[in-house]
């Protein structure tokens, strides 16, 4: 776990859960864009990802392990004593919304960035149909994640750097799939359990990866009292990298900046 520490006075606690098969390093300009606005910011890397053990790339056993780690994460952020907000994308965001499904968390609010709550791409019936097996005969075999840095944003340097990133993972484990799409499933299932936390919901209009009606479909009937969904048409998947990403982050620090004048934490 890292923590970041604002410039000067802090005004809360930022908890960023990154992405499938990426780590904390990729969000070195989020994170200093929230440092040098007055937060703290505190991440790490989930399970079978990034710096984690390399044995176990890519693949986790139930994708409860990424929330307890998570779960870890926030109660770091507790001991500042401030307003403590969470940023998921993608999966990170998928966690996040479990874990308000399935535990009540003292947090100021809630922002999504292009959550995954439903894929582009799945596979055909019958390699759904064989990945129910597989998983319970060769659940650690790895395949191609059939996902690339082109098809997640637009931004040529972001390209450049990952090719040459040796932690950024390109297989994933059977188990891993099988436990990522029930949670989708579950997010739904469980959508009335959601946590009443205000929420901002960020999302690429031109995702390749993320299926952003399945988003949309999952936001509208989130029973929250407080929601708030921004679509941005020419952002693909990660759109906190995309050409566009500094004005995406000052429509997330608004809301982050709202929520804290509502609280009356700053005037």
């Amino acid at each position: 776990m890292w923590k970041w520490e604002a410039e000067g006075e802090a005004k809360a606690v930022i908890v960023m859960i990154h992405g499938a098969m990426e780590h904390h390093r990729r969000y070195g300009w989020l994170i200093e864009m929230w440092r040098t606005s007055g937060f703290h910011v505190i991440m790490a890397d989930l399970p079978g990802q990034g710096m984690t053990t390399r044995s176990r790339r890519g693949h986790i056993d139930s994708f409860d392990e990424y929330m307890v780690e998570v779960k870890d994460w926030i109660q770091a952020a507790y001991r500042y004593e401030l307003p403590v907000f969470v940023l998921g994308h993608s999966m990170g965001g998928l966690i996040a919304v479990r874990l308000l499904q399935e535990e009540r968390l003292n947090i100021a609010g809630l922002i999504l960035s292009s959550p995954c709550l439903g894929l582009v791409h799945t596979p055909s019936k019958f390699l759904n149909m064989l990945s129910y097996l597989l998983n319970m005969v060769f659940p650690s075999l790895r395949m191609d994640s059939g996902i690339s840095v082109q098809m997640a944003t637009r931004n040529e340097d972001i390209w450049e750097v990952d090719s040459n990133d040796t932690l950024y993972i390109t297989k994933v484990s059977i188990r891993w799939y099988r436990e990522l799409a029930d949670s989708i499933k579950q997010a739904f299932e469980n959508l009335e359990k959601t946590q009443d936390v205000p929420l901002l919901v960020i999302q690429g209009g031109d995702d390749k990866i993320v299926n952003k009606a399945s988003v949309k479909e999952w936001f509208n009937h989130a029973p929250l009292s407080e929601k708030r969904f921004k679509e941005w048409p020419k952002c693909y998947h990660e759109i906190f990298n995309e050409p566009e990403r500094e004005d995406v982050f000052e429509y997330a620090k608004d809301f982050v900046t709202s929520q804290l004048k509502a609280i009356g934490y700053i005037v």
